[in-house]
């Protein structure tokens, strides 16, 4: 018999967590709205599947065809370090994902195929724009450049922007490749232009803001960033997730070496889970090295009591969590699936825990409401990550059932202070530990295991962000 959780918890992951983002995150809404309400049309006839569309992203005809765009191997001929660069990337890994592809194929079953290009808009703005994504369809049948996910023209055939989220791109196909370079070198193959759209965070914003199709706002970095110190300073995105090098642009004669490249790794939170994406040690230990310096240049944790306590009174400890991030709130984008919390623990004198936080249950998930074995066992959990709710309040991973996306995250350089209660008995030795720590992952394990990749659920890296500790004299 299945605990009530774990029921609730698939009948969710069945209708809803197609929704829920990985790799780029990169799932965007339509303009031609839906019932929200409405959970697809499983059980029909797939010839009667009537697909969302959206005259730029998701076109009811296709608009461009794959034949129009380059491979990334053939840019590589000229560009072998940013093609190296690229090819470990998230933007790489956007299609062939398989977390992705599981969420995708649930969404598929769920919706009949009408919603398909719903998830795929900036994951391949070419395949989808291209008619490869057809209702139904199968990723054994898409081109080989929609396999290629956001492959190197599928920005730099960029001609403009007509939004700043949900695929906005324009694409030129017949144009000349665009990017950042003011005085670009005459290209043997192709011409080149200066683009300042390129050197802009509004550029990022295209595919990562995302309205789900109710209206309701899903993931916004490029909107935080626009009211943040970074913004107001002249920082865009690039200036840390794509950051200058020294080098030539095209290992070609006559290219002059420039100290402005920018390095397409596209650092972010999150590295591919699939072995076979990165086969080589070295270049996936300086990912992961990457990823964590990242990570823990992005926040602080506190703690401050009293120096002392009373045995058998209770301990206040004033927690302090802080965003060091200028540019974007902590965690950004798809916060609903990021986990970002507080894990502390007070040990007295002879090695016992007084208390306890943020602690894991016996499978690696927080002790929340998604815990099967441990639902809501930690009251006192302290988290900066985002939920949904529906109309009557409820939890629900279904953003377009949600009224509302409930999000605890961190405004740049901003700081929470939160109380915690440690008690004590008569018998409490001194002193009493206190560690504490800003921990950090990129996926739940249940979302994993519930979606049946759970043989990745092993690969979840948790990382801490920081972590500090006191001690408390017991009088």
């Amino acid at each position: 018999m299945f605990h009530p959780a774990t029921q609730s918890l698939r009948s969710q992951v069945r209708l809803g967590f197609w929704l829920a983002p990985c790799a780029l995150a990169l799932f965007v809404g339509c303009t031609q709205l839906g019932n929200p309400e409405d959970p697809g049309s499983g059980g029909e006839d797939p010839a009667s599947a009537v697909p969302f569309t959206d005259p730029l992203s998701m076109p009811a005809t296709p608009t461009l065809s794959t034949a129009d765009f380059n491979s990334a191997e053939t840019c590589a001929g000229c560009h072998p370090n940013h093609y190296e660069q690229w090819s470990t990337s998230m933007h790489a890994y956007a299609v062939v994902d398989p977390i992705w592809r599981a969420l995708v194929n649930i969404r598929q079953e769920e919706f009949n195929g009408e919603r398909d290009r719903f998830c795929t808009q900036c994951h391949s703005a070419i395949g989808t724009r291209a008619g490869d994504f057809d209702p139904n369809f199968s990723f054994d049948d898409i081109a080989p450049i929609t396999l290629e996910g956001v492959t190197c023209e599928a920005c730099h055939k960029v001609q403009s922007l007509a939004r700043t989220y949900n695929s906005g791109h324009v694409l030129d196909p017949s144009g000349p490749i665009r990017g950042p370079i003011r005085d670009p070198a005459p290209g043997a193959t192709h011409e080149s232009e200066y683009s300042p759209l390129h050197d802009t965070s509004d550029f990022c914003g295209g595919c990562h803001d995302v309205l789900e199709q109710h209206g309701l706002n899903l993931e916004r970095p490029y909107e935080e960033w626009l009211t943040s110190p970074a913004a107001e300073a002249g920082r865009n995105c690039q200036s840390c997730h794509m950051p200058i090098y020294t080098g030539v642009a095209a290992a070609v004669p006559g290219v002059p070496e420039r100290d402005d490249l920018h390095l397409h790794r596209f650092i972010g939170v999150d590295m591919p889970l699939s072995d076979d994406f990165i086969v080589d040690d070295e270049t996936r230990a300086l990912l992961r090295e990457e990823i964590t310096t990242l990570l823990r240049s992005a926040g602080s944790i506190e703690i401050d009591t009293a120096d002392s306590v009373l045995a058998g009174e209770q301990l206040d400890v004033f927690v302090t969590v802080r965003n060091l991030i200028d540019a974007h709130n902590l965690p950004t984008g798809a916060t609903f699936n990021r986990q970002l919390w507080v894990s502390l623990i007070a040990t007295d004198a002879d090695g016992n825990v007084l208390y306890e936080t943020g602690h894991l249950d016996d499978v690696g998930d927080l002790r929340d409401h998604f815990s099967t074995l441990d639902p809501y066992g930690d009251s006192d959990l302290i988290r900066f990550d985002s939920g949904f709710v529906d109309a009557e309040g409820n939890p629900t991973v279904f953003p377009w059932k949600a009224a509302e996306h409930i999000s605890n995250s961190l405004s740049p350089l901003y700081a929470r202070t939160f109380t915690l209660f440690i008690p004590t008995s008569a018998d409490t030795r001194g002193p009493i530990s206190i560690e504490a720590r800003l921990r950090f992952r990129t996926f739940p394990p249940f979302l994993l295991r519930a979606l049946g990749v759970g043989e990745f659920v092993e690969k979840l890296v948790i990382t801490d962000i920081d972590e500090t500790s006191g001690t408390v004299t017991v009088r």
